[in-house]
């Protein structure tokens, strides 16, 4: 596997700094971008030297607080389109518990025969991309749910087409991968040495469970919206 020293690793600002200054002369906010990235950074670090203490001691408390750390991260990103909005904090932590939850269960236990769950090297990677898929489908549905009010739909069309939006990315993610792209976790096990024929199941089990998982969790926000009459309240701010 080819190392990358941090030296080398000073040219990725090369990137950063280009959509900076598109965002300048747009006149647009390149701060947004540059700490965008600096926190990015910050928080691989940390996390790295976190996990390399997690797997020198695995735990299942410890592994239990990082999945809280992440699920309520998570929750709260989530609703950022939407966080003027009261009502959708609780829908989104439950969503991403319950689908998350679910399909940790399947991967780790009847795909890969886990024996013990809170192994930190198995349970944070799958977590943290079945996390980021859910979070960003559960962000698009209560965006366009809350859009999709506000412009007049009915409730059942908004949510379809809610729904519909936050499926998007993980539909063109299928489509596309093999023919576009190599998913990120298939490329780094290929570049580690894995043969790619077990880098492509790996990679089947990473896909399916992202896309039930962030469908799951798009579906179960919105059933909870519903639910919870928020469809009401964004009705009466409009109409005043």
């Amino acid at each position: 596997m080819h190392s990358i020293s941090w030296l080398s690793l000073s040219w990725c600002l090369i990137p950063v700094v280009l959509i900076s200054t598109v965002y300048f002369y747009w006149n647009g906010k390149p701060s947004e971008v540059l700490l965008s990235a600096a926190r990015m950074a910050l928080q691989l670090v940390a996390v790295g030297y976190v996990l390399v203490v997690l797997f020198e001691q695995p735990s299942p408390w410890i592994t239990g607080l990082v999945l809280t750390v992440m699920i309520s991260a998570a929750s709260w990103i989530a609703i950022r389109p939407v966080r003027h909005q009261p009502g959708f904090l609780r829908p989104a932590f439950i969503a991403l518990l319950v689908a998350v939850g679910f399909h940790l269960v399947i991967a780790l236990k009847l795909v890969l025969g886990v024996e013990t769950w809170y192994e930190p090297s198995v349970m944070i990677p799958l977590a943290g991309m079945f996390f980021a898929n859910s979070m960003n489908a559960i962000s698009l549905a209560a965006e366009r749910y809350y859009s999709g009010l506000r412009e007049g739909k009915d409730e059942d069309a908004a949510r379809m087409a809610a729904f519909h939006a936050a499926m998007i990315p993980q539909v063109n993610s299928l489509l596309a991968v093999g023919l576009v792209a190599l998913p990120g976790m298939m490329t780094g096990q290929i570049l580690s040495g894995v043969s790619p024929l077990i880098a492509v199941r790996y990679q089947i089990m990473i896909m399916t469970m992202a896309l039930g998982a962030s469908g799951l969790g798009a579906a179960l926000m919105l059933w909870q919206l519903g639910r919870n009459k928020i469809s009401v309240s964004i009705k009466q701010a409009v109409g005043r």
